[in-house]
């Protein structure tokens, strides 16, 4: 397996520390924050896993929405793509995680997603990203579930990691 490349964008600093975790318990990850990194560097991975919170009402968070600006459909071209999601499902449970949506939108017309998830366990409303019945990654809520996170980050993992090329 070739090395991941996870890229997240954070300004509270819980995606920046989930991101860590996932690089800890995964291995053989280079970790990049969006607000400090070229599309050029992005492209150099084959292996990507890609993660954002969400703000307000399913906003994108700031540093990726001007990263995904630089991207396009073809920048993913044979890659494979996990997804993370963080948000809250009490104060924004009509749209959590929706912030992750337009990263899948350009990754997923020329990229494979991997990694989509179960959304039961999960207390929100609604949400734009499901996809088949199943969250199109990792979804996580420090605000209201931090206690689940670990075991779900460890599920993922044990369901992406064969995955990657």
């Amino acid at each position: 397996m070739q090395k991941i490349g996870l890229f997240y964008g954070s300004d509270s600093g819980n995606t920046e520390n989930i991101a860590k975790k996932i690089a800890d318990t995964l291995g053989d990850v280079d970790l990049f924050d969006v607000a400090k990194t070229e599309k050029a560097k992005l492209l150099e991975y084959k292996n990507l896993i890609l993660a954002t919170p969400t703000y307000g009402s399913g906003d994108m968070q700031g540093d990726w929405e001007e990263f995904l600006e630089t991207l396009s459909p073809e920048d993913f071209n044979g890659k494979v793509i996990a997804l993370v999601g963080l948000g809250d499902q009490d104060t924004y449970a009509d749209s959590f995680c929706d912030g992750l949506l337009p990263i899948y939108e350009v990754a997923n017309k020329q990229g494979k997603i991997i990694g989509f998830t179960k959304t039961e366990g999960y207390e929100y409303e609604e949400t734009k990203t499901i996809v088949d019945g199943q969250f199109i990654g990792l979804m996580l809520d420090e605000d209201n579930q931090e206690e689940l996170s670990e075991q779900r980050i460890k599920e993922w993992i044990g369901n992406i990691k064969g995955q990657f090329e």
